[in-house]
């Protein structure tokens, strides 16, 4: 059965991939938040890792979309509980990858 929130998930599942193309494919470092040209040394790498990691969210909300459209775990917390997890152990990932990136100062 499809509802009202997993057209929104599949929705933001598209939002975030699409994010995760423009900057790991066609170089976009401007959509990362904080981005300051003159401290970055590689734009390239920072790019590609944010980027990739960006897509890793996006692979995560789509499982999310389909076990909840599936049904699979059904009124249980453990899918969202194990997705706030993911996604903040790659935000992690993702600040503290992205210093090696950057101008040592």
């Amino acid at each position: 059965m499809v509802n009202g929130s997993l057209i929104v998930l599949l929705i933001a599942t598209g939002i975030v991939a699409a994010l995760g193309v423009l900057i790991a494919y066609f170089g976009h470092v401007e959509l990362i938040a904080g981005y300051d040209s003159d401290r970055v040394a590689d734009e390239a790498g920072l790019a590609t890792f944010i980027g990739t990691n960006i897509l890793y969210v996006a692979v995560l909300m789509g499982l999310v979309t389909v076990v909840e459209l599936l049904e699979l775990l059904d009124n249980t917390d453990v899918l969202w509980l194990a997705f706030t997890v993911g996604v903040l152990a790659l935000t992690v990932r993702m600040v503290l990858g992205s210093r090696r990136y950057e101008t040592p100062r």
